[in-house]
């Protein structure tokens, strides 16, 4: 059986750089696989509150544990020429020895490219991008000089030394469901395939992955397959129902799942038993201490 892993989803809106860290340090002491951070300028329900940049917030990060992943969910492919990101990325996976896990997406929040100058093309056009980005990424981590001559991105035998740590690059993960573009770029670029609440359609939209598999000559047995995933877990019913008033305030929540921790074990090994081994979890309390240790504690274990 394929071992399964947890990691904290923790977007950055609204947290002051003690309580990430604070955060951050609490988590990898519970055993948790990973922590991952949002790519914003600014939250979209609260404007005004404070939103730390991602990469500088993953390269603290990366100094102040020694084992946890750094991961995020996702990087705005848009934000950063790809050449960019591959340094930055290259450098944050050196800091942190090896414990780099690069999540990129096309982007989609128009109001915020519009905001800070970033034309805001179409979606079929921003993941024609992101395709060539990820390329674009993986020759600078991967090649002695890099050459790319794609549509929106170019390089010209581009050195980007020191390589990551990881071998041949930290591992990719793209999430998204578009059939058409998105899951062909998941199946011949992606380490890890996140299903962002997207499981009420996961057995079909699997299935296409497994087509565009076959089609680029890919086993999809080398992706591994995660789900973003909202958790309401109290340490008793009446505890549960207080969380989820605050729970469904939140996104995600359609596809929630919530209860003490045996029930919420219970929902989890269905979703193994689907072929789900990595879960990113948000607590529907805004990931409160409480929840984190709970799950910790009794959640986790069942699936040591």
């Amino acid at each position: 059986m394929a071992q399964i892993e947890f990691g904290l989803f923790s977007p950055l809106a609204g947290l002051s750089w003690k309580a990430v860290r604070e955060r951050a340090v609490k988590v990898e002491e519970l055993g948790y696989h990973s922590i991952w951070v949002t790519d914003h300028f600014w939250n979209r329900g609260v404007p005004e509150a404070d939103v730390l940049e991602c990469t500088s917030a993953m390269t603290a990060l990366s100094v102040v544990t020694e084992k946890l992943r750094i991961g995020s969910l996702v990087l705005c492919n848009s934000f950063r020429s790809p050449g960019l990101l591959a340094k930055l990325l290259a450098t944050l996976d050196n800091i942190s020895n090896g414990r780099l896990e690069i999540g990129l997406g096309a982007g989609w929040m128009e109001e915020e490219y519009r905001a800070y100058g970033y034309e805001f093309p179409s979606t079929a056009t921003r993941l024609r991008q992101l395709e060539e980005g990820i390329q674009v990424v993986k020759l600078l981590m991967t090649e002695k000089r890099a050459t790319f001559d794609g549509r929106y991105y170019k390089l010209n035998e581009a050195y980007c030394y020191p390589k990551p740590v990881q071998k041949p690059h930290p591992p990719f993960t793209i999430g998204g469901s578009g059939e058409k573009l998105m899951l062909r770029i998941v199946a011949k670029y992606a380490d890890r395939w996140n299903c962002p609440a997207g499981y009420r359609n996961f057995e079909h939209k699997l299935a296409v992955l497994k087509e565009h598999c076959e089609a680029v000559g890919r086993d999809i047995r080398q992706i591994n397959i995660s789900e973003q995933l909202l958790v309401c877990l109290g340490a008793n019913q009446a505890e549960v129902e207080e969380k989820w008033k605050i729970a469904q305030r939140l996104p995600f929540w359609r596809t929630a799942i919530k209860g003490t921790p045996p029930q919420i074990i219970e929902q989890l090994r269905e979703r193994v038993a689907r072929g789900i081994t990595f879960f990113t979890v948000i607590f529907g309390d805004m990931n409160s201490s409480q929840s984190i240790e709970l799950f910790a504690r009794e959640v986790k274990p069942a699936f040591a």
